[in-house]
């Protein structure tokens, strides 16, 4: 049994509709006649910023999802029963025919003026808690001036009301749990709650001069979370939606004791999707750990319940669950399509609920935002996930990259950040797990870490606590990279007690936090790293994921918690590539240097112009600038740019001189002239500059007393220049390009060469993720193989 479900306002954003306006051009002709303005435009160019106003937002959204729901019904057939948050009900009643697609058009015209006339009020997305809390803190702040709008899923509440009001309510909210997070809304009124009542009666005005017909589908109400009943005018309750609380987690409950197994969502991203996810989840309880791999027990088969014929009853308790993924359906890809067994999910779907994404795959993160915003939200929309580079990068730019996250997803999307481990700088690291933690950031991507450091710990343990049951339960999750033995076997156990004792006594964590953190692992997830672009030990995948996956085995009766979940990373450009990993046993695979090669990623044209004609041979390695001095290597393009054969040079450069002035003055001079294009005095005035303008002057200073840390400050400038001259383009200097990569995006290049990916300008993240997927999951069915984890890990 399937359901339709159709996003409401807030998921609008400009160039919707683009592919679907000239497919309808008689109903773009009508809505332009009933709104007077060009909706095309209006969604295509937003020139005036018109979609943040209501009265043009919600429009230009129904217009959009209905004209969506003409285009794909074709293909997908009518749903079972339809349900719509807030605006999406207008669409849901339009899809049962209760109005045409012109009556609802200017129904919704004027809710939208009459909501848009609306001022002064606020509202807040309550993240990490559910309704009975919030109602509770409600009832205890003897508040009247605040109400719940939105009861959207068991961890995300809406709560609306004077700016005043809402602001005392999200600080108690946030005081009664660390772990909550409240989100400000973009809103100038304080929706679906009692503010609004004159809005809705002026509504229910005008909806009693429009004939409305009986639902020929089931549609849920937003005000009873139960169908319209049969023998009332729709009016009644449509009239009184826009003043009550939206039931969006009671009509998630009221579709499964209906027997709804699949959604269908129309609207930007996979928000409600993720909704029905979290409450399937909640229905189903927690998962138990398997006895053995591959084995598990069978889901109890669900008896359909009749659908409630009432608008009165109560709905029932729905408790408390994480947040869980979009659905595993992936769509094609208009490149290079390879056939797949419907129903083939591969990896382990506890991966794809806990990170809210249908496929057993993350995007990396890459340095210096090369991961951007842009990859990172693009994932999220797609119903994927993505890691925010933060390598190198500022706590300013960092906070900027949240901020503009933030904006641009719905409250609750679900996002990772790179937590990069810095020898020389544990004040950094420190710094920026404090940023997280009050940014509400609840995943992050640990890499180039050799042991377990405090901020890691307190990232991981604050939140921690206990469910109804007494077993240890974290807040937040750790991915952490790694490629030796050694360390994963760290990140497989509990914190170092000493650890959480500091982290305790600086007031950091609880003593409660720290308890339950003490039978928690440091990792949540395990990512083993093989050869691959960037800092590479060049270890090899058919040896490091089994046995890693045995070390997860041997430290799993340790501690306590959902057990470790182990993937893959490196190498992964090809199909083929991604189902071995699953053949070894991964969890889930992780991709990289594929990313850097696509409109999303934040690095310059000429780059990805150079990475799309690469083959599997044009890579090599090269000293890593941030551990130059301990001869640390990353794998490097070495085609059209000398990057790699003068940064080895640079290194033999230092170990065999104890300063600069012992290199002769022939080889320096060949250095000003085709590495640093300029003197090294000039050289080292900017790294002074630099270190003193990052607030860590004591550096240079330290290193002017020191003639071997001065010439390898002096060397190392080299790879950051040539890092900005790649990230920038610059086309004088090409020859100079850092662009950290492996034979990955040769293979993919072979794998697209001839379709419509062969250009990178098509390559959008999530093209790539389900070509990479669904190709696996076909080379698979093909050789007879189910490579697919086991479903309840």
């Amino acid at each position: 049994m399937r359901a339709l479900l159709f996003a409401g306002q807030g998921s609008q954003r400009r160039g919707m509709g683009a592919e679907v306006f000239d497919a309808f051009p008689d109903h773009c002709a009508l809505a332009d006649d009933i709104l007077g303005h060009s909706v095309r435009d209006l969604c295509l160019r937003d020139d005036g910023d018109r979609l943040r106003l209501t009265r043009y937002a919600q429009p230009a959204l129904f217009t959009v999802h209905a004209l969506t729901y003409l285009a794909q019904r074709a293909e997908r057939g009518e749903p079972d029963v339809v349900a719509g948050h807030s605006l999406g009900e207008l669409n849901a009643l339009m899809v049962a025919g209760v109005m045409d697609f012109a009556t609802g058009l200017r129904l919704v015209a004027e809710r939208g003026r009459l909501m848009g006339e609306a001022d002064g009020g606020a509202m807040a997305a309550v993240i990490g808690t559910g309704l009975t809390e919030v109602e509770r803190v409600l009832a205890d702040s003897g508040r009247e001036d605040v109400e719940i709008a939105n009861d959207n899923a068991p961890t995300q509440v809406v709560i609306s009301g004077s700016p005043q009001g809402v602001s005392a309510v999200t600080r108690l909210l946030t005081a009664a749990d660390p772990a909550v997070r409240c989100v400000p809304l973009p809103v100038s009124a304080a929706f679906h709650s009692r503010d609004m009542a004159s809005a809705s009666r002026r509504f229910a005005d005008t909806l009693a001069g429009v004939e409305l017909s009986p639902p020929r589908l089931p549609v849920i109400a937003n005000v009873t979370a139960r169908p319209y009943p049969q023998g009332t005018p729709v009016a009644d309750l449509l009239g009184r939606q826009i003043r009550s609380r939206v039931r969006w987690s009671e009509t998630m409950a009221h579709l499964l004791d209906a027997g709804v197994d699949e959604v269908w969502e129309i609207g930007r991203g996979r928000t409600l999707t993720g909704f029905w996810q979290e409450a399937r989840s909640v229905r189903r309880g927690p998962s138990p750990a398997p006895r053995s791999p591959g084995r598990g027990p069978s889901p109890t088969p669900r008896t359909p319940v009749p659908a409630a014929s009432g608008a009165g009853e109560e709905p029932a308790a729905v408790s408390s669950a994480a947040p869980v993924p979009p659905a595993a359906t992936a769509p094609q890809t208009d490149g290079a399509r390879v056939a797949h067994r419907p129903g083939t999910v591969l990896g382990s779907a506890r991966f794809r609920e806990v990170y809210r994404t249908r496929h057993a795959y993350v995007a990396g993160s890459m340095y210096q935002g090369i991961a951007s915003t842009d990859l990172v939200v693009r994932m999220a929309e797609n119903g994927l996930f993505g890691f925010f580079g933060t390598g190198g990068l500022s706590l300013t730019e960092i906070g900027a990259a949240l901020d503009d996250i933030e904006r641009r997803l719905p409250p609750g999307a679900a996002y990772g950040m790179n937590l990069l481990h810095d020898m020389a700088d544990a004040e950094l690291e420190r710094a920026t797990v404090e940023l997280f933690l009050r940014r509400g950031v609840r995943f992050v991507e640990a890499a180039a870490f050799t042991r377990v450091t405090a901020p890691l710990v307190l990232f991981r343990a604050k939140g921690a606590h206990r469910d109804a049951g007494g077993g240890p339960v974290a807040a937040r999750q750790v991915l952490a990279k790694v490629s030796r033995p050694e360390v994963a076997r760290q990140f497989l156990a509990p914190p170092a007690p000493e650890l959480l004792a500091r982290l305790v006594a600086e007031g950091a964590l609880t003593r409660d936090e720290a308890a339950v953190a003490a039978e928690l692992p440091v990792a949540s997830d395990l990512c083993v790293e093989s050869d691959s672009g960037g800092h590479t030990d060049q270890g090899v995948a058919l040896a490091l994921v089994p046995t890693i996956r045995r070390l997860r085995e041997h430290a799993a009766p340790a501690t306590g918690g959902e057990p470790v979940r182990v993937g893959a990373a490196g190498g992964i450009g090809t199909p083929e590539a991604v189902a071995a990993c699953f053949l070894l046993g991964a969890d889930f695979v992780l991709t990289g240097s594929v990313n850097q090669c696509s409109p999303q990623a934040s690095t310059s044209d000429a780059v990805k112009d150079l990475l799309a004609g690469l083959d599997v041979q044009d890579v090599a390695y090269a000293p890593a600038g941030d551990l130059f001095e301990i001869g640390s290597r990353v794998q490097v393009v070495r085609r059209g740019t000398m990057f790699p054969a003068r940064a080895n040079q640079l290194h033999d450069l230092y170990r065999r001189h104890e300063r600069l002035e012992d290199i002769d003055a022939r080889t320096l001079s060949v250095l000003e002239r085709t590495c640093f294009r300029r003197s090294v005095a000039e050289v080292w005035e900017e790294v002074v500059r630099h270190y003193r303008d990052t607030g860590r002057p004591q550096i240079a200073r330290d290193a002017e007393r020191d003639p071997r840390r001065r010439m390898a400050l002096v060397l190392r400038w080299y790879f950051a220049d040539s890092t900005r001259a790649a990230l920038d383009g610059a086309k004088d200097n090409t020859a100079n390009f850092q662009i950290h990569c492996g034979p990955a995006m040769g293979a993919f290049n072979r794998l697209v060469e001839g379709t419509a990916l062969e250009s990178w300008r098509r390559r959008d993240v999530d093209a790539i993720a389900d070509l990479l997927m669904t190709g696996a999951a076909g080379v698979l069915a093909a050789a007879g193989t189910q490579a697919v984890s086991d479903p309840l890990s």
